[in-house]
Formats: structure tokens, sequence, C-alpha cells
């Protein structure tokens, strides 16, 4: 596949003031309608916790946050879609994002959303450690509460990093990355290193480009208004794996942004609930 590359704002990294460091990854400030986008999503994620069937709640480790929500569909071996949060692995929270189970859940699939500890609370070493933790849990109980089939991890920004840093999890069968973070050293230079703290071996060893890729099918999904930094960790990740002969498409999703993507997902004729689906075959 062919794909523009955006000019990167890291290959002038040490010539560029703070600000413009920030902005390089400010997802936030770079969509103008994010605040609208992220409070719709929210109040139909509280509807949809209310309502749907579930297990809310269930505790995957010792800390506050690590709980697990999970959406059974009616045949406990139906596939599951598990869906990392967003954040920068320092805000939202799993009860933020239930409004992405009735897109896949209409096509017969489970869904399960684990939250997670957050930054400074917590070293991004220990939140990736609590996702395999999940991931763990799910694998030994998930079948007590009807979801017993195989799963495909999907995760948004930070959590697009979470499911490339589990995808050799023995539980997961493939991942879809959406808008991810895989490089993590200019970050540190970032208003996020206030929370997060990285350390020298911590870029090192969670960040995907620089880890061997895993065999494991991995589709990287991204809107073609999302900022070029992320566009260039997921094509570069995929080149990557690409030459390694790891398998995964590249799935730039026309006129989204960071937030707006999300809204394919929800839906059940979504561009990312077909992808979901088109990893299990």
């Amino acid at each position: 596949m062919t794909t523009d590359r955006p000019a990167d704002p890291r290959a002038r990294w040490a010539y560029l003031s703070q600000s413009e460091r920030d902005a390089a990854y400010d997802v936030v400030a770079a969509v103008k309608n994010s605040a609208e986008l992220s409070a719709e999503r929210n109040a139909a994620s509280a509807q949809a916790r209310a309502t749907l069937r579930s297990a809310l709640d269930l505790a995957y480790g010792p800390r506050q946050s690590a709980r697990i929500d999970l959406y059974p569909a009616d045949r406990p071996d139906a596939p599951c879609l598990l869906f990392w949060h967003g954040g920068y692995w320092q805000k939202n929270s799993r009860e933020l994002f239930a409004a992405l189970v009735e897109g896949i859940a209409a096509h017969g699939w489970s869904v399960a959303i684990p939250g997670y500890s957050l930054a400074p609370e917590v070293t991004l070493t220990e939140i990736v450690a609590e996702s395999r933790a999940a991931l763990d849990w799910l694998a030994a109980h998930g079948a007590e509460h009807g979801v017993a089939g195989p799963v495909v991890t999907s995760g948004w920004s930070a959590g697009g990093h979470l499911v490339a840093m589990t995808l050799d999890h023995p539980l997961v069968a493939a991942g879809l990355s959406i808008a991810g973070v895989f490089e993590l050293g200019p970050l540190r230079d970032t208003f996020l290193n206030a929370a997060l703290r990285l350390t020298d071996a911590e870029i090192a060893t969670l960040s995907p480009l620089r880890l061997p890729p895993v065999a494991k099918r991995l589709d990287l999904a991204y809107g073609t208004h999302e900022l070029p930094a992320l566009v260039l960790d997921s094509l570069d990740l995929h080149a990557r794996r690409d030459a390694a002969g790891a398998s995964g498409r590249l799935l730039p999703l026309p006129g989204h942004d960071h937030f707006s993507i999300l809204a394919e997902l929800r839906r059940p004729d979504g561009a990312l609930v077909q992808a979901a689906r088109d990893l299990l075959g």
C-alpha cells in the first residue's frame, strides 16, 4: 500500500519550541469540537451502561481502577471485542466508552471494556502490567460471565498502544489499534510527561516501534485528519511489521480526526466494526 506521509514534526524536534512540541501531540487542541464529541459519547455511554445486558465492575486486580465491564452476547462462544480506552494513560475511564458496545454487539459479539490505573498514580510500566492482568483474568473467568469466544483486542489512542503491547498474550487472536501511539521517546519532551514521567528503560521497552514484531495480525487504523506524529506512528509500525512478515492492514479512514474516528466503532455498519469482524475471517 502506498500512503502519503505527512511532514514529521519530530524531524526538527531539537529546533522546536516547547509549545510546538506540545502541539505535535495535543489531540484535544487539534480537534476544535473534541469537547462536544466527548460529551456526547460520555452521555451515550452512561445510557448504554445502564441499559445493556452486562456484568459490571468486576475486579481483575487489587487497585480501584483494575475493574472490567463485560457485555456478553447470547452465545458464550461468540467472538469478543476487548476495548482499551484512551486518554494518554492519564485520564478517562472504562465507563465513558460503553457507547462502543452496540456497534459490534449487533453482529452477535460480546464486548469487554477493562479499566486501568492512571498516571501519575502509577507508571506506564504498571499500566501495561495491569492490561496483561486483565487479559489473564478474562482467560480464567470470562466463561463464568458468558464470554468464552475468541478475543480481538482494540483500543484508541493510548489504548491503541496497549493493543500493541498485549498482542502476544495467549488469549489474543488479533488486534485493531485506532490512532495508537507507538514511539514514546518524544512524549518525554511534551506536556504529557508531567504525569507519565517516562524513564529511558520504559521508552526502550514499551515503545512498540522499538520491539520485535509479534506475528499475530494487527490492523492499524487512523483518520486522515489525525495529527502527523500519530499518523506516522501507524505508518511506521505497519512498515516495520510488514518487513518482518507480520500480517495486518493499514486503515486510513478518510475525513476522520482523533475523536470522530470512534463513530466507526459505534455503528453496526461502521468501518471499524467491519475491520474487527474481518480479523477473525
